[in-house]
C-alpha cells in the first residue's frame, strides 16, 4: 500500500454526474480525486452508449453521451481534478475523527474529509467467459483490463473479443509483446473500422495470428498459462500458446464492494435525504442512480440538480467554521476567476 493522498473529497465512479460534482465542489474551493473501474472517464455513457442522442440535457436540444462527456470534462478542467482509472474501491474505514480512508485494489489510498458515491448503478465488473477453470489463473495470467502494459512485455497474448477494448489491446501491445494472437467467435467485429484494418494489415504481414473460435479449455500450472484449448469454426481443435489471456466479454454492473461499507441499503440503491443527498453516514454522499428517495428520476438531470445541493452540504463539513456566501456564477467576480473567464 502507498502513502495516503490526502484531498477534501474523493468521488467514487467518473460518470457524467461524478464529473459535474467536481464542478460544483470545485467553485466551493473543494479538491477532488475520482476512482473509476473503467479506463477512461464517462460512465455508462462512454463504455455503453457513446453515440447515443439525450434530448433532456438543459441547453441542448440534443447530445451525443460522449459529446455530452467530453463538455462535462471541460467544464471541471479550471479545476484540476485528479482521475484514478482501472481502480474499483475495495475498502471505505470512517476513522475516529470523522475522515474517511479509502483503499483501491491497485493499492492506491486515500485520505479525505467527504466521500461522493457517484457509480449509477454499481461499478462495471467484467463479465467471466464460460471456461472451466478460469479462476485459477485470474489474477496471475488471466486479466480482464490492462493497468500496466510493462506486464505483457515479451508474453504470448491472447486477447479474446471483437469490440473496441479487444482491437485497441490488440494494437497497443502487439509492439511489445513476443506474440499477439487475437480470437473471435466470427469474422465480424463491433470495433472502430481503423483498428479492425490495422489489425488485418498486421495478420497479413505476418505480425500477429487472428482466430476464429472460442476458448474451450486452459493448460497450465500453478495459475500460469501455457495454452489455451481453441475449437475453431471449422469444428478443428487446436492449442494456443499464450502466457497472458485477456478476455473482453463486455461488462456488467454490480453493487460491488459498496454493500460491504455499513450504508443502509433498499433493493441495491443508498437512500438519501432530499436536502444533502447525504447517506445514513455522515460525511458519505450518493448522487445519481445509485441513490434513492421518494420521487426519484433516474436521469442524468436530476444528479446535476442533487449535486448542487450535495456540494453545500460537503463544504459544511470540510469548513465547518467558514461562511457560505451563496454566489451566482454570470454575476461573482469571484467565481469567474476560479473559471478563468473573469
Amino acid at each position: 500500500m502507498s502513502e495516503p493522498i490526502t484531498t477534501d473529497v474523493v468521488i467514487i465512479g467518473a460518470g457524467p454526474v461524478g464529473i459535474f460534482a467536481v464542478f460544483e465542489l470545485g467553485l466551493l474551493d473543494m479538491k477532488c480525486h475520482l476512482i473509476d473501474i473503467l479506463d477512461r472517464p464517462g460512465g455508462q455513457c462512454t463504455e455503453l452508449y457513446p453515440e447515443k442522442p439525450i434530448y433532456d440535457i438543459p441547453g441542448y436540444p440534443i447530445v451525443g453521451a460522449q459529446e455530452l462527456v467530453d463538455k462535462l470534462m471541460e467544464q471541471a478542467k479550471p479545476f484540476g481534478p485528479t482521475f484514478h482509472y482501472s481502480q474499483m474501491v475495495e475498502r471505505l474505514e470512517k476513522r475516529e475523527d470523522g475522515t474517511f480512508l479509502i483503499g483501491t485494489d491497485a493499492g492506491t489510498l486515500f485520505h479525505a474529509k467527504v466521500v461522493v458515491i457517484a457509480a449509477g448503478g454499481g461499478s462495471f465488473q467484467p463479465k467471466r467467459p464460460p471456461v472451466p477453470g478460469i479462476e485459477a489463473y485470474e489474477g496471475h495470467s488471466v486479466f480482464y483490463a490492462v493497468r500496466k502494459m510493462e506486464a505483457f512485455r515479451d508474453q504470448d497474448i491472447l486477447i479474446v473479443g471483437g469490440g473496441d477494448s479487444a482491437l485497441d489491446w490488440t494494437l497497443n501491445l502487439q509492439p511489445i509483446a513476443r506474440r499477439v494472437t487475437l480470437l473471435h467467435r466470427r469474422d465480424e467485429f463491433r470495433a472502430a473500422p481503423h483498428s479492425v484494418e490495422q489489425m488485418r494489415k498486421l495478420v497479413s504481414d505476418g505480425a500477429m495470428d487472428l482466430r476464429l473460435g472460442q476458448v474451450t479449455g486452459l493448460k497450465g500450472q500453478g495459475g500460469q498459462l501455457e495454452t489455451a484449448t481453441v475449437k475453431q469454426n471449422d469444428g478443428s481443435v487446436l492449442d494456443v500458446p499464450c502466457t497472458r489471456m485477456l478476455p473482453f466479454f463486455g461488462l456488467t454492473m454490480k453493487l460491488g464492494p459498496i454493500s460491504e461499507w455499513g450504508l443502509n441499503l433498499h433493493e441495491n440503491l443508498i437512500p438519501v435525504d432530499t436536502e444533502k443527498f447525504e447517506t445514513s453516514v455522515k460525511g458519505i454522499f450518493a448522487v445519481g442512480d445509485i441513490n434513492t428517495y421518494p420521487g426519484k428520476l433516474k436521469l442524468i438531470l436530476s444528479g446535476f440538480h442533487e449535486v448542487a445541493l450535495m456540494a453545500q452540504a460537503a463544504k459544511r463539513i470540510i469548513a465547518p467554521n467558514q461562511r457560505i456566501v451563496f454566489q451566482y456564477t454570470t454575476s461573482s467576480t469571484s467565481l469567474q476567476k476560479k473559471l478563468g473567464v473573469a
